[in-house]
């Protein structure tokens, strides 16, 4: 087990990503990297905060769903960023830090790397990670915004026993990045991607999106508060919402609305 170490992942990251990073909390345990960083007062409204974990006990994903979290095995990181109000294109947060960590990993030479809407990073159609965008604040200010971000890089087959759906891990894949190289990486893209949508806005990431959506024009399933429905996704609007076709109309889903399966 290579164990994280702030110093060796600095080392990787760019001087502009460092000098952004103003704090970075490695912790052997924690209920939830995500949490941690939300519920620290001390940490300032200045610059990005990071906080990665050797394991932890109360992982989430979205909707309230555990997160399996064995100790050494993953990366479970988060970042904190506080702004002076409400960012534009909130929507598109998690597609953005999507993005991002698919950067990373293709600068890894991982390959055949896509993206579910809203936060779901897949190889082959099997879940290898995913996001929590989590926020606290008033809309006129300031607003802070949580990313948490989990990737699988060598599951022990017995703690996957609880996962819901197909995952998959870079092991599988023959790819070792080593899990400072690779925490280095995601860092980095995120603070990046971040700095690009508040300068340039969500637009100038979708022609990534398009090729790195994994459910455009496939057959989806919608479980939300009526029940299931069932449509054909056509991509997303200029603000991160799910386009779906039902019955020949375009509905916009938003992701507070549903939980989604891709059926074809």
């Amino acid at each position: 087990m290579e164990q994280l170490d702030e110093q060796e992942i600095r080392r990787r990251l760019s001087a502009a990503a460092n000098h952004a990073l103003r704090s970075l909390t490695i912790l052997p345990e924690v209920d939830s990297t995500n949490r941690y960083l939300l519920k620290e007062n001390d940490l300032g409204a200045d610059g990005v905060h990071g906080c990665l974990a050797e394991t932890q006990t109360a992982g989430r994903g979205r909707r309230g769903r555990p997160w399996i979290s064995p100790a050494g095995a993953n990366l479970y990181l988060s970042l904190l960023r506080t702004y002076a109000s409400v960012p534009k294109c909130v929507e598109g947060l998690s597609l953005v830090a999507g993005i991002a960590v698919a950067r990373a990993l293709k600068s890894l030479d991982v390959r055949a790397v896509a993206l579910k809407w809203p936060n779901d990073i897949q190889i082959g159609g099997k879940k290898l990670g995913g996001i929590l965008i989590e926020t606290s604040g008033a809309s006129v200010g300031p607003w802070r915004v949580v990313t948490g971000v989990g990737i699988n890089i060598d599951m022990p087959g017995d703690g996957s026993t609880s996962i819901d759906q197909p995952w998959t891990d870079l092991a599988r894949h023959g790819a070792h990045p080593g899990r400072n190289r690779l925490a280095a990486r995601v860092l980095g893209e995120l603070i990046m991607a971040a700095d690009q949508l508040a300068e340039s806005g969500l637009e100038t990431f979708m022609g990534e999106w398009e090729q790195l959506d994994a459910l455009r024009g496939h057959e989806v399933a919608l479980h939300g508060p009526g029940g299931v429905r069932r449509g054909t996704a056509r991509g997303v609007d200029s603000n991160g919402a799910l386009l779906v076709e039902i019955g020949g109309q375009c509905e916009r889903i938003v992701c507070a609305d549903v939980s989604l399966r891709l059926l074809t």
